[in-house]
């Protein structure tokens, strides 16, 4: 016999239940409202008697939400969903890992995990530099976006931009940005973050 939703709930709790007890879990147990003689009984219950719930058609819970629980909950997870989304996008615009470490802590194996997922060929070898025109175009983005941030690594969202504005590879946005940021721009610009009395002592 096919289970019923009323059956399906019970057992999922029940299993709960039984994990809650098998770990020592009283706490747990007792604000579901479980005292010694439900515990016993939980005690005797084995894998047939949970298949025996499928034939129930009503339940024995009381079944509240508690919406100062519930909401945190749920925009932790649309933070969680939104981050691995962006993430997706970066390395499918071949972010590399130094990136992922430094935007999201991500680890090597499942940076590697996440290209294979999203079937981006490996990188080899030492990236191509954008040529002289895309990276004088990349300068004059990356400065508009710096603005007056003085500190770290823009924003994933950003940096996604800048890709999309100039269609240069997220591996030699990254590259790039990182050494003026640290030196400024080679060619002799001042680094957008240095402050203006740095720039005209230089």
């Amino acid at each position: 016999m096919d289970g019923t939703k009323e059956s399906d709930l019970v057992t999922a709790v029940l299993m709960y239940a039984i994990r809650c007890l098998a770990e020592g879990d009283q706490s747990a147990l007792r604000n579901m409202n479980f005292g010694p003689r439900e515990i016993e009984a939980l005690r005797e219950m084995n894998l047939a008697d949970l298949y025996r719930i499928e034939s129930l058609r009503a339940h024995c819970l009381d079944i509240g939400l508690n919406r100062d629980v519930y909401w945190p909950m749920v925009e932790h997870l649309r933070r969680q969903r939104e981050s691995e989304e962006l993430q997706q996008q970066l390395i499918v615009a071949d972010a590399p890992l130094e990136m992922m470490q430094t935007l999201f802590g991500l680890g090597s194996r499942e940076y590697t995990r996440l290209r294979r997922l999203l079937t981006v060929d490996p990188s080899v070898g030492r990236p191509a530099e954008p040529d002289e025109a895309s990276s004088n175009q990349l300068w004059g983005v990356w400065v508009q976006r710096v603005g007056d941030q003085r500190d770290g690594p823009l924003s994933p969202n950003e940096y996604l931009a800048i890709h999309r504005e100039t269609g240069i590879a997220m591996r030699g946005i990254w590259n790039l940005t990182q050494r003026w940021n640290q030196y400024g721009d080679l060619s002799g610009q001042c680094n957008p973050r240095a402050s203006e009395r740095a720039c005209s002592d230089g």
